[in-house]
């Protein structure tokens, strides 16, 4: 991604994208900036803002074309250029995001699992085969992976992690409830799921 975009902007981009898609399916050819913020209870010029960034311009009283504004925001982020990677721990969270098949529509080719449950390994999910976390690294370096996955249970996550950076994995998408320490050159993305279940729950 050559343009310089906040983690907010990213997250809003995508979910415009997820509406563009809904509206492509439905047979829609425009849509407008006040319908994708009533979609997502924003401010309308919040969206124009957006959508300005990407150089995509609407027509008056017409709105977006829907196919150009969702391949403008995939462009910008960076959809077409496929990212491989794999999944560390076969559980049940791993093997959930193994069977999202809506991954590869936004360039994340996911390969393999890897776990050190003896029972689990040699099977297949979705088509992925769980393989052991013993040959991991053999497996980095042939298949030229992007990104691992991490969804081990927390008291191993720092292990598993350190694993990682030596198996020569640079970004890690952590699932697991633990802040990883990691060397500079290796970028984490935590996802907090917790964290955002309280934020949406705060105000209950």
């Amino acid at each position: 991604m050559d343009k310089k975009i906040s983690e907010k902007v990213i997250n809003r981009l995508t979910l415009y994208h997820c509406i563009l898609q809904d509206f492509i399916d439905s047979g829609n050819e425009y849509i407008s900036s006040k319908q994708i913020a009533t979609l997502l209870r924003i401010d309308d010029s919040q969206v124009r803002k957006d959508i300005n960034m990407l150089n995509n311009s609407g027509k008056s009283r017409v709105g977006y074309d829907v196919k150009e504004l969702k391949k403008s925001i995939e462009t910008t982020l960076g959809f077409a250029k496929t990212k491989r990677a794999y999944i560390i721990g076969a559980g049940n969270l791993g093997m959930a995001l193994a069977k999202y098949n809506n991954f590869t529509n936004y360039g994340l080719n996911i390969i393999s699992l890897f776990d050190n449950d003896k029972t689990k390994i040699g099977k297949e999910i979705n088509g992925k085969q769980i393989l052991d976390i013993n040959t991991l690294p053999e497996f980095t370096t042939i298949n030229d992976i992007d990104i691992a996955i991490l969804t081990v249970p927390g008291k191993i996550a720092q292990q598993t992690a350190d694993y990682l950076v030596q198996s020569n994995i640079k970004y890690i998408w952590n699932f697991s409830p633990t802040v990883l320490n990691v060397p500079e050159d290796v970028q984490v993305w935590n996802e907090n799921l917790m964290g955002n279940f309280l934020q949406f729950t705060f105000h209950i």
